[in-house]
């Protein structure tokens, strides 16, 4: 049996939520750290390009299956978000308290078999509900790397490593593009493909087939992962053989610390589920912009789009990291916070450029800045969240955090932006003034909730680093 440590109450943990073990922790060698980070790296690269795909393969699946835009975006977005709004509390709650590593690897397994079998179906349903099980594989991912990452760096150096870990969204979503628009270039060429049991697949099908399957070598890789002791542990025990063991926190105290600092928390929630709408939106459908507006074939933009979101996102979350460590020694914790806000406002004006620019070789150059400064929040925003939560309630905090991104970004980035094409404007053609009104109010509405959170979110962080 385990006998667990007599704590203060509760009203006190969440007062100044103060980890018990106030000493210097012991952290795995940091060789051994990056390697862990390069690994949860491979597996976020593998899920979004298993979840960016499809936006290249928009046009044929539509004119294959009969889709509309709206439908296009529900397989997008709506299918993450429903799945997330199901598994994502749970999942973050067995972060808290299982091995993490094997729950990543778990979830690579689940969302590459899904990815691929998007290959094999062909109806509407069966769509939604195979990328439903893509969303499902992945909404363990990110809580349980940023819990790993923090128990593999000290809080001061954790900046850099979460940064790296972000890169993945977009050397996933350019390769989706890159390498989706090269299969597909081959696979036009061949044309279908004959499979036993399966019968005849398309060239847009085996692009899902080729994507999807290489992520069980992935999931292997997570497995054979070392789980590293909790770091800033709230409870702590005693084993039956006398080694000290991390108590979980009761779900009881994590709502109340996460009510006590509601503000702060949801701002700060509110202002990542903004922009990630933005975010999600435009991933989703600046292919088809240049493919309606400017004349571009698929594999053209997916090609340049690829690359950009490779060489400007992978730079953007890069320098957003490092930016972030900076303002942090320089004005404390509002610093990540200025740097964010800072972001937002230069982005503006390249939004307006490139959706509204009549050429398109002239508008690759805003849109080039729009991949660029927006990416340094996913290499900010990880530490943002991570600074206001103490460890064992960082898998929670962090799976809340994602179900309000996928609710807001996945569940209303591609759908409104489908909405206004097509229930508003009723032209396809008219897609760049749909993303030029969703990206500007999403980024205004971001900049609301942050200024929102600012002083209480200031405030709970130095008294969280005074513990």
């Amino acid at each position: 049996m385990e006998q667990v440590e007599a704590m203060p109450a509760p009203e006190a943990v969440i007062r100044s939520a103060r980890p018990v073990n106030s000493a210097i922790e012991d952290y795995p060698r940091p060789a051994y750290g990056w390697y862990v980070v390069a690994v949860l790296t491979v597996a976020y690269v593998f899920s979004f390009l298993d979840r960016q795909i499809l936006s290249l393969l928009v046009e044929p699946m539509k004119r294959d299956l009969s889709l509309s835009d709206t439908q296009i975006s529900l397989l997008q977005g709506m299918a993450f978000a429903l799945c997330n709004v199901l598994v994502g509390l749970p999942l973050g709650r067995l972060v808290d308290t299982r091995r993490r590593t094997a729950l990543v690897a778990a979830g690579v397994a689940f969302w590459s078999l899904a990815t691929a079998a998007c290959g094999l179906v062909r109806t509407f349903p069966a769509l939604l509900l195979l990328r439903m099980g893509v969303g499902g594989g992945e909404a363990v991912l990110t809580p349980a790397a940023n819990s790993l990452i923090g128990d593999h760096f000290p809080p001061h150096k954790v900046g850099l490593p979460l940064a790296v870990y972000s890169i993945g969204i977009f050397i996933g979503g350019g390769l989706a593009l890159v390498i989706g628009a090269t299969i597909i270039q081959g696979a036009l060429r061949s044309g279908p493909l004959l499979l036993p049991l399966v019968g005849e697949v398309r060239p847009w099908q085996s692009v899902f087939l080729l994507i999807g399957l290489p992520g069980l070598a992935v999931a292997a890789l997570a497995l054979s992962l070392r789980e590293p002791a909790r770091t800033g542990a709230l409870r702590h025990g005693t084993g039956a053989d006398g080694a000290a063991t991390v108590a979980a926190v009761p779900l009881g105290e994590v709502v109340a610390f996460l009510r006590t600092n509601a503000r702060a928390f949801w701002g700060i929630n509110l202002f990542m589920g903004f922009s990630a709408v933005a975010g999600y939106g435009v991933a989703a459908w600046v292919p088809s912009l240049f493919i309606r507006r400017h004349g571009w074939s698929a594999v053209e933009i997916g090609h340049t789009y690829g690359l950009l979101l490779l060489t400007f996102g992978t730079a953007g979350v890069l320098c957003g990291g490092w930016l972030g460590d900076v303002m942090t020694r320089r004005h404390g914790p509002a610093g990540r916070l200025r740097a964010a806000i800072a972001v937002k406002l230069l982005t503006i004006p390249f939004i307006v450029a490139y959706t509204l620019l009549p050429d398109g070789r002239a508008a690759i150059w805003p849109l080039a800045a729009t991949v660029f400064l927006p990416t340094f929040l996913n290499g900010l925003s990880p530490a943002i969240l991570q600074q206001m939560v103490p460890n064992q309630m960082r898998g929670t905090a962090i799976s809340i955090s994602l179900l309000v991104i996928n609710l807001l970004g996945l569940g209303l980035g591609p759908t409104s932006i489908a909405l206004l094409t097509d229930r508003v404007f009723r032209d396809p053609a008219s897609i760049h003034y749909s993303i030029l009104i969703v990206s500007v109010a999403m980024m205004l509405l971001s900049l609301t909730c942050v200024l929102i959170a600012y002083r209480p979110y200031v405030a709970l962080v130095g008294r969280l680093r005074q513990g």
